[in-house]
């Protein structure tokens, strides 16, 4: 499946992967924002839009017949740091109700704005289905 990189001696990170090592298929997902299947943001909440990008990530990854457990790394993007911190135990809530227990290598990072009005959120995946 896929090994978890952690280098002797480091600090062992919460909630992320610092690499993952993984051979197969790849899947490539486009960053998701917190939007219903139809387009449309049901709520305005960061936590509630999170929860729907993850939803959205584990719809597109079956499509290949894939699940969580084959992401090998995301990228997430936000427009309020503050609220990301302030906000994080229920984000990690969020996210292990969704994918699970498995950590990927992941980035974080606050951006100016995302494209789509009303997204507070956008999270990029990468995934490996094994051969």
């Amino acid at each position: 499946m896929h090994t978890i990189l952690h280098p002797e001696g480091w600090t062992k990170p919460l909630g992320y992967a610092n690499g993952v090592v993984a051979r197969g298929r790849t899947i490539f997902v486009a960053g998701q924002v917190g939007w219903t299947p139809a387009q449309t943001f049901a709520s305005d909440d960061l936590v509630d839009q999170i929860r729907q990008c993850l939803i959205n990530i584990v719809a597109v990854l079956r499509e290949a017949g894939a699940e969580p457990a084959h992401i090998v790394s995301m990228t997430w993007y936000f427009v309020d740091k503050d609220e990301y911190l302030a906000r994080s135990k229920e984000i990690g809530a969020a996210y292990r109700d969704v994918i699970g227990r498995w950590f990927p290598a992941m980035t974080a990072m606050q951006v100016a704005a995302l494209v789509e009005e009303g997204a507070k959120v956008e999270i990029q995946a990468t995934a490996v289905l094994p051969d």
